[in-house]
């Protein structure tokens, strides 16, 4: 008895591997917890696609592997496991197969079941900010720094948040060996697998340039203007996420616009929402809500867009 099919997307490949890297050095920076983590993420989502997919009589799809990744990638290091699968069958359930399977989502996977446990479980995902292991071989040697002042830092975002001038050195906040998500925490790392994902076309250049111009844009009005918590935008930009999610989670193909003017107008609101989310709400960050917000602009964007069209015709 042969095992479940999976189709491979080229696409989803690619994602996969620009997010290689990524997953080895959270796995230097924070242990083999990390490792553990992902595996589990993973089993799950196929697990929930398998058994919908399996009525349907068609094959699990790479994507959901992509989704699962993405949201493992998103979680403070420290999270639970048990918190970890809640969010992760979440995401890939009601993010993704009441809809109909792949291609059909509305909403990103991933961040609908990040959203989910950011709600539900507040303070183990915005309270435990794990220390980084500095040196080597890092994390490679360790379960999880579970040393007694290992989870006391706040994340660079924070203390921006704060009101920090400095949250960090600029050393740090490029390499990532600091507090933050899994994933999300070195900038000059996600540039370097972003850029190869706008190579290997498998993310919209559109979306990504339209993103980091809305929030620049936005984030120096606010700091220029005096908003109380806006940082400098290149702080900004470097501190947390923003990056990783414009990159990774804004360029969805599916739930992100299908039209090429549409994308760039998608890309700017999701940029200019992270920037405003981040300096006037209460949350650190606002990547995550400013795309799922995008996401469901996306289909009114992409008909204005066509029908703007259409009459230049």
């Amino acid at each position: 008895m042969s095992g479940p099919a999976i189709k491979w997307q080229l696409p989803m490949r690619r994602v996969l591997l620009a997010l290689f890297p990524i997953v080895l050095f959270s796995i230097y920076l924070f242990g083999w917890r990390v490792a553990v983590l992902l595996a589990l993420c993973n089993a799950a989502a196929f697990g929930i696609e398998y058994a919908f997919v399996r009525r349907w009589g068609e094959p699990v799809t790479s994507a959901i592997f992509v989704t699962a990744t993405l949201f493992a990638l998103s979680l403070p290091p420290a999270i639970p496991f048990w918190m970890a699968l809640v969010g992760t069958v979440f995401g890939a359930l009601f993010g993704k197969m009441v809809f109909g399977g792949f291609g059909r989502n509305v909403f990103n996977p991933a961040l609908t079941g990040r959203a989910f446990i950011y709600v539900s479980f507040g303070a183990a995902m915005t309270a435990r900010w794990t220390q980084p292991f500095r040196g080597m071989p890092g994390g490679f040697g360790r379960w999880a720094n579970t040393a007694p002042d290992a989870i006391t830092q706040a994340t660079p975002g924070m203390l921006l948040k704060a009101g920090a001038s400095e949250p960090a050195g600029w050393a740090d906040m490029l390499s990532g060996i600091e507090p933050g998500v899994i994933g999300g925490t070195g900038a000059v790392l996600t540039l370097l697998c972003g850029l190869y994902l706008l190579w290997r076309k498998a993310a919209s250049y559109r979306i990504v340039i339209g993103g980091i111009a809305g929030f620049l844009v936005v984030q120096t009005l606010a700091w220029l203007g005096g908003a109380a918590r806006a940082a400098d935008p290149l702080g900004a930009a470097a501190s947390g996420s923003f990056l990783f999610g414009i990159f990774f989670y804004a360029t969805d193909p599916v739930s992100a616009c299908q039209t090429d003017p549409g994308r760039w107008i998608y890309g700017a609101l999701v940029g200019a929402l992270s920037s405003v989310i981040a300096v006037f709400s209460i949350w650190p960050a606002g990547t995550m809500f400013a795309v799922l917000l995008g996401n469901m602009f996306a289909p009114l964007i992409d008909m204005a867009s066509r029908a703007l069209r259409s009459k230049r015709q």
